[in-house]
C-alpha cells in the first residue's frame, strides 16, 4: 500500500495531534502550502511537503508488509483479564495467540464472548475470586484493567500500593502465572495521572514482580487499519529471566489511512456495505436540530439561537465541546467512540442521515466482523462496543508480542546449541586427560 499524493487537512491534524488552526499557523508561515479540492471542496497538502514531519515519514518508510507476515514460531498460550467483547481477545487470536481463558464480570460481555466462540474458556465472574495458579508457565497474559483513581500512589509500597485497584488483580495475576510476556492497555490519560504518580507506581510493582517494563506509548488506531480517533496506551512486560534474550518495536503504522466510509461501504476493509441493525434514535426535537448541522459540523454550526437552546447552559462554558451536536464525515476517521452513540455531550451522528450510529455501524468503527454478534439489551450493545481495543490495532500489536516471542525462541535455541557446544567440548577434554 502507498500513500496516496495529497492528504486532506483534517487527517494532516489527527496523524501529526496538531489542530487545524496549527496548520492555518503552518500556511502563513509558508511550511505547507494548502490545495483546494475542486472535488470535495475540502483544503489538501501535498505528501512531499508532509515528508518534513516524522510522522508521515514513518508511514512512507513503514514496515507494515513484512510485520503482516509475522506468525507465531510455536503455538503461545495466553490469557486475558477485563476481556469486555473481545476485541482486543480477536485481535490477538488473529495474531496467533490460543487463548486458554478470559475473564470478565460483565454479563452481556460474557454472553458475547460465548456466542462468537464456543470452544474459549471464559471465566465469568469478579476478577478477585479467580485463581490464576493453574495457568502458570503461560507464555502471554492481557488485559485492560479500569483505571481508577491509586488511593496510596506515591506512598512507596510497590506491590501493596495498588491494592484496592483493578491493578492489584492485574498484578496478582502475573505474580501467580509468571507469563513470558505481558501486556496491558487503558486511556492515554493514564501516563499522566496524578501528575505522574500512577505510573511510577505501575512501573515500581512491575519492577517488584521480576518484570522489565518496555516503555509504554500511545498507539494511534487511525495507523492501524482503524477508521477512528482512537488513543490507547500501551505497556508490555519481559520476565526479568528473558529481557536480554529479546527484540521488540512497536507496531508499523499501515501507510494507507481509513476514514469512515470505508468503515460503512464495501472497499478494502470490508467487502460489504455495513449491514442493516438496531440503533438509538433522536427525540423528536433533537432531530429538527441535528437535521441543521453539516457534515462534519457540530453545535456551532447551528444558528446562535438554535445554538442556545440546545447547549442550555452549556453555551456558556468554556471549552470547544466538539462532540456536541456532532455529525461525522465520510472523509475523515470517526471520533472516538463512546458508550452512547446520543448522548449530548458524545453525539456520533450518520454522516447523511439524521440518527445515531446503528449498533453494526459502531462495531464496524471498531473493524469488528459483521459475523461478531453482541449479546444483551441495546444499550449494553453500545457499551461493549464502545469500551472494546479496535480489532485491527489489537491484531497489529499482537503480531509485534508474537515476534518478540519468537525472538525469544531463537535466542533461546541459540543458548540451547552453546550449551550443548560446551558441555561436548568438555567431555572432548576429559577423554584427552583420560586417554593421556
Amino acid at each position: 500500500m502507498d500513500l496516496k499524493s495529497t492528504m486532506s487537512a483534517e487527517l494532516v491534524a489527527d496523524i501529526t495531534s496538531v489542530s487545524k488552526a496549527t496548520l492555518r499557523k503552518w500556511e502563513k508561515a509558508g511550511k505547507l502550502t494548502p490545495i483546494q479540492n475542486r472535488a470535495t471542496g475540502r483544503v489538501e497538502y501535498q505528501l512531499e511537503q508532509l515528508l518534513q514531519f516524522e510522522a508521515f515519514r514513518g508511514l512512507q518508510s513503514s514496515n507494515w508488509n513484512e510485520e503482516e507476515r509475522v506468525v507465531p514460531s510455536r503455538k503461545y498460550t495466553s490469557i486475558e483479564l477485563f476481556a469486555g467483547a473481545g476485541g482486543l481477545a480477536l485481535g490477538l487470536e488473529k495474531a496467533g495467540f490460543e487463548t486458554l481463558a478470559l475473564n470478565e464480570f460483565d454479563k452481556d460481555a460474557c454472553g458475547t464472548l460465548r456466542a462468537n466462540r464456543s470452544g474459549w474458556n471464559v471465566i465469568e465472574g469478579d476478577i478477585r475470586n479467580v485463581d490464576f495458579k493453574a495457568y502458570s508457565g503461560i507464555d502471554f497474559l492481557s488485559g485492560g484493567f479500569p483505571c481508577q483513581a491509586f488511593s496510596y500512589a506515591g506512598n512507596q509500597l510497590g506491590f501493596e500500593d495498588t491494592r484496592g485497584t483493578m491493578f492489584f488483580e492485574f498484578a496478582r495475576a502475573i505474580r501467580e502465572t509468571s507469563p513470558r510476556v505481558f501486556m496491558a492497555e487503558n486511556v492515554r490519560g493514564l501516563s499522566v495521572h496524578d501528575g505522574g504518580r500512577t505510573m511510577a507506581t505501575i512501573k515500581r510493582v512491575i519492577s517488584d514482580l521480576g518484570y522489565t517494563l518496555i516503555e509504554p506509548t500511545v498507539l494511534k488506531a487511525i495507523v492501524y487499519k482503524v477508521p477512528q480517533k482512537r488513543e490507547r496506551l500501551f505497556l508490555i512486560g519481559v520476565r526479568n529471566d528473558l529481557a536480554k534474550s529479546f527484540q521488540f518495536s512497536w507496531p508499523s503504522p499501515c501507510p494507507q489511512v481509513f476514514v469512515l466510509r470505508d468503515a460503512l461501504k464495501a472497499g478494502a476493509l470490508f467487502k460489504e456495505d455495513v449491514p442493516k441493525s438496531e440503533g438509538q434514535k433522536y427525540p423528536k426535537r433533537k432531530k429538527e436540530i441535528m437535521a441543521m448541522v453539516p457534515q462534519g459540523g457540530y453545535w456551532r454550526d447551528l444558528p446562535d439561537e438554535i445554538q442556545r437552546e440546545y447547549m442550555k447552559a452549556s453555551y456558556f462554558l468554556g471549552g470547544g465541546k466538539t462532540g456536541m451536536a456532532r455529525r461525522l464525515s465520510w472523509d475523515e476517521p470517526s471520533l472516538t467512540l463512546t458508550c452512547a452513540p446520543a448522548q449530548n455531550q458524545t453525539e456520533r451522528c450518520h454522516p447523511e442521515e439524521t440518527r445515531p450510529l446503528t449498533v453494526r455501524e459502531y462495531a464496524r468503527i471498531q473493524t469488528f466482523p459483521d459475523d461478531w454478534v453482541f449479546s444483551g439489551k441495546l444499550g449494553s450493545q453500545y457499551k461493549q462496543i464502545g469500551n472494546a481495543v479496535p480489532v485491527n490495532l489489537a491484531y497489529a500489536v499482537g503480531r509485534r508480542v508474537v515476534a518478540l516471542l519468537n525472538s525469544m525462541e531463537v535466542n533461546a535455541g541459540r543458548s540451547a546449541t552453546k550449551n550443548h557446544r560446551k558441555i561436548a567440548a568438555a567431555r572432548e577434554n576429559m577423554r584427552s586427560i583420560f586417554e593421556f
